[in-house]
């Protein structure tokens, strides 16, 4: 491991607003100190909002800059990356913004129930192999819905029409009311100023002619959860690595 990450890593341990856990005590029934209580940590009651899969954290903080009345927190396992948004958010004094370095699969562990409004899956792999580790399978829905409130905000930007298609499918067939459908977030005119925030990674799709699609949709827990069974294309391309800068000016 080079000096700088293990700096990183270092700097991400004294950060007070990063909170991570081992999972040895997670598992052996040591609670987590902020479930349950993460407006204790902000200071107010406001809706909770998670980024998934967040990276760097461009999304969450480009989310939190927008709406001061609402609480976002970005969730990541790599502590390299969640020290750039983490270390950005402190230097530009954004206090409605946390981060949680932990496995998507223990979201759990951290969040009580109905604690969390909405949640936003941002450029995630499609796991075109493997369905339980997409973020939008049932398998991780189910997870979802034990932290979410009821009818709580789902939304997914992505490259990739073969997740696009899947969700859609997955939404579709466990009755998850779909609020927003979009295929080519360019042929938005004008553009919202929410889906217009861009990652440094989505600069590079659309350097490279890719569709940017988009899906909201409503997450309820119904009784059987259902996979979809329909044949989907997989996507014939392959994703960029997600080992690329971040669009945060920092100095590092």
């Amino acid at each position: 491991m080079g000096k700088n990450k293990l700096r990183k890593f270092n700097e991400i341990n004294q950060f007070p607003n990063v909170f991570q856990m081992p999972y040895a005590d997670l598992v052996s029934g040591k609670l987590f100190e902020q479930k349950g209580n993460w407006h204790s940590f902000f200071g107010n009651d406001h809706p909770i909002v998670l980024e998934l899969g967040c990276g760097r954290g461009e999304y969450t903080i480009g989310l939190a800059q927008r709406f001061s009345q609402k609480n976002f927190i970005g969730v990541d396992i790599k502590g390299a990356r969640l020290w750039t948004g983490a270390r950005y958010a402190l230097e530009h004094g954004l206090s409605n913004v946390a981060f949680v370095r932990t496995n998507i699969e223990l979201l759990p562990y951290f969040f009580a129930p109905k604690e969390v409004h909405e949640l936003w899956l941002t450029f995630p792999d499609p796991q075109m192999k493997k369905r339980n580790k997409r973020l939008t399978s049932t398998h991780l829905m189910q997870q979802y819905a034990q932290i979410m409130s009821p009818n709580a905000d789902v939304h997914l930007k992505t490259d990739s029409a073969f997740l696009f298609a899947y969700t859609k499918a997955m939404a579709t067939l466990n009755q998850l009311k779909v609020v927003e459908e979009l295929t080519d977030l360019a042929l938005m005119k004008p553009l919202d100023p929410v889906l217009s925030i861009e990652t440094y990674y989505e600069q590079q799709w659309k350097a490279r002619g890719m569709a940017i699609k988009y899906l909201h949709f409503l997450l309820n827990a119904p009784a059987q959860w259902k996979e979809p069974e329909e044949e989907i294309p997989l996507d014939d391309y392959r994703s960029y690595g997600r080992q690329k800068r971040s669009s945060l000016q920092l100095t590092i």
